[in-house]
C-alpha cells in the first residue's frame, strides 16, 4: 500500500508509473488525512468485477432466503414424481 501527499500530485508520470506497477490503489493524503484513491485503469477494472461478482453472489443468497430458488436435487425429485418416473 503506497501512501502520498497530495504535492506529489504534480508527478503525474510517477504516479502512473507507481499505479501500473503496483496494481494497488495509491491513497493521497492532504494536510496528513486521507483525501483521495488514484489507481491504474486495469486495477479499477479488476476491483469492479469483484464488485460486480459479490454483488451477484449476494443476490442470489437473497433469492435462496426468500424461496426463489430450490436445489437441484430436489427439483429433480419433484420433477419424477410429478410424472412417475
Amino acid at each position: 500500500m503506497q501512501i502520498l501527499p497530495i504535492k506529489d500530485l504534480r508527478d503525474t508520470n510517477k504516479i502512473s508509473d507507481l499505479c501500473n506497477e503496483s496494481n494497488e490503489p495509491i491513497f493521497i493524503t492532504k494536510n496528513g488525512y486521507g483525501d483521495m484513491v488514484v489507481m491504474s485503469i486495469k486495477t479499477y477494472e479488476e476491483k469492479l468485477e469483484r464488485i460486480e461478482m459479490y454483488e451477484s453472489i449476494l443476490a442470489g443468497l437473497a433469492n435462496i432466503e426468500d424461496g426463489k430458488i430450490k436445489d437441484g436435487k430436489g427439483s429433480i425429485k419433484e420433477l419424477k414424481n410429478k410424472y412417475g418416473l
